[in-house]
């Protein structure tokens, strides 16, 4: 029976979760919209992506207009009809929160002021806006969102057309606007803008699997019941054991398998060469751990 204290414990989580979701939302397209309108526009560097496009427009338009057409409002016309088609095509769920997500994007873009650049130090920027722009969209991964755009677009066409894979679109709806990046601003902004587009790629990568990574660890050792006895006693942590065979020397081997923090490797380690200094010891990294001890659910 659920009691009225039960229901609003289990309230309170819920609006945790969500008020986390949307603080990681609100946070990460700050930090993107910063990188556009304080490094990416001011230096005419297009890194791909619709935001990028939003950049060319903006000048290919400044004959026509006062200025061009401002990043924000082509921004919001693109994603429009994409998350139209992403309703009709793929449901419901790439509404609601990407969705928002893509309207505080263009919000932060309309706000925030776009500022000159008098001294264009190209490496500087690139290393700026990548770092801006890889925190802010790794907060929104985090999240288990996106900001729509060629994302959503890449993800329509596959659906549409199975054949074409989800990157492979991806990677030419990008490459089609770096070319026109190309053609508008030359190629000395484009190239950094590659560069940066890769740094932000790696510090979103990195910061949702490298905050779960730890270290898996293989021991080979004859001594492996005192081994796996100390890591569950002394470290609180699991060990398995496998069953393996040398080929060379064709003899049995029990291989030890077990899971730690980053952390804890080297305390690992020191047990292993106290109870066998020559064991045979394998460490790897590893990007997601989930179960007993560890993360229960990878969207952070």
């Amino acid at each position: 029976m659920i009691t009225v204290s039960s229901f609003f414990v289990g309230l309170g989580k819920i609006m945790w979760k969500v008020l986390v979701k949307i603080g990681r939302i609100l946070i990460g397209t700050f930090c993107m919209a910063l990188a556009v309108n304080l490094v990416y526009e001011p230096m005419d560097m297009v890194t791909g992506g619709v935001s990028g496009l939003a950049i060319a427009v903006k000048e290919l338009t400044r004959g026509m207009f006062e200025d061009g057409i401002p990043v924000w409002l082509t921004n919001l016309a693109v994603n429009l009809p994409i998350f139209l088609a992403g309703y009709f095509v793929m449901g419901k769920k790439y509404l609601g929160y990407t969705f928002f997500a893509n309207l505080a994007f263009s919000a932060f873009l309309y706000v925030l002021p776009v500022l000159p650049i008098p001294q264009k130090d190209f490496f500087l920027a690139s290393l700026y806006g990548g770092v801006l722009t890889g925190f802010g969209l790794g907060l929104v991964l985090m999240a288990g969102l996106s900001t729509g755009g060629a994302d959503l677009l890449s993800s329509i066409l596959h659906q549409v057309f199975p054949r074409l894979s989800v990157t492979s679109v991806l990677f030419v709806l990008d490459a089609s606007v770096i070319v026109l990046g190309i053609a508008v601003f030359g190629m000395t902004p484009a190239a950094y803008a590659i560069f940066a587009a890769y740094l932000s790629s790696k510090i979103a990568d990195n910061m949702i699997s490298g905050l779960r990574m730890n270290k898996q660890v293989w021991i080979i050792s004859e001594q492996y019941t005192q081994i796996s006895s100390d890591i569950l006693t002394q470290m609180d942590r699991g060990v398995t054991c496998i069953e393996g065979q040398g080929m060379y020397s064709r003899q049995s081997k029990k291989i030890l398998m077990c899971v730690v923090g980053r952390t804890e490797i080297v305390d690992v380690v020191r047990l292993i060469r106290k109870r066998d200094a020559g064991a045979f010891v394998i460490i790897q990294n590893t990007h997601e751990t989930m179960g007993e001890g560890f993360e229960r659910n990878a969207n952070l």
